[in-house]
């Protein structure tokens, strides 16, 4: 079992952890010694104890306020997914009907011989024009 010695408020501490361990406790020994360097700016110096727990507890508080972030976003993620579930389950909807207007008969045949008119009159202006 490998013996780590790490820095905490400038102390050092031999530490042993599991083989392969050592960067992980290095990671945590860091964040530990940056909430004592925070204490130790605010108060001073103070008894190792005491600046152990209370380092201890500010990484507590928030590891906790980051559980609760990440509880929030998994209730989150669990309701997208349903509601995407329900999507997937309702299958594609139903084509829209859309009506188009049809010209009544007589209409289209009162057209037609108006433009018929309409040609037949074109043609006597332009044979009288020359």
């Amino acid at each position: 079992m490998p013996e780590v010695t790490i820095h905490i408020g400038g102390r050092p501490f031999s530490v042993a952890c599991q083989e392969g361990e050592e960067s992980y406790l290095h990671s945590a020994a860091k964040m530990l010694d940056d909430e004592a360097q925070v204490l130790a700016e605010q108060a001073g110096r103070m008894p190792e104890a005491r600046m152990l727990l209370m380092a201890g507890l500010m990484l507590a508080d928030k590891t906790a306020s980051i559980e609760d972030r990440i509880s929030e976003v998994q209730s989150e993620l669990a309701e997208r997914e349903a509601e995407l579930e329900g999507l997937r389950t309702m299958g594609a909807p139903e084509p829209e009907r859309i009506e188009v207007p049809v010209v009544p008969q007589a209409v289209t045949e009162t057209l037609a011989e108006l433009a018929a008119r309409a040609e037949a009159l074109a043609a006597d202006v332009e044979e009288k024009s020359v």
